[in-house]
């Protein structure tokens, strides 16, 4: 997983923790078969996927709803 990307994931998604249950859960989704969302290049594995995701906005996270 390369750190800039973490880095610029983690301006979009501010909580570390809801951050590494998204990327978790897509890498989750790519190991199981699922197309990957935006263009990819060998080197990347699937970390580095779900985060670019992310980054280009293919993958919104939405805050809870307040109660």
């Amino acid at each position: 997983m390369k750190s800039d990307l973490v880095e610029q994931a983690s301006e979009i998604v501010i909580d570390p923790q809801v951050l590494i249950n998204v990327v978790s859960q897509r890498v989750r989704q790519l190991n199981n078969g699922r197309a990957p969302l935006v263009d990819t290049l060998p080197s990347m594995g699937a970390a580095d996927i779900a985060l670019t995701e992310i980054i280009e906005g293919k993958i919104k996270v939405e805050a809870p709803a307040e109660q």
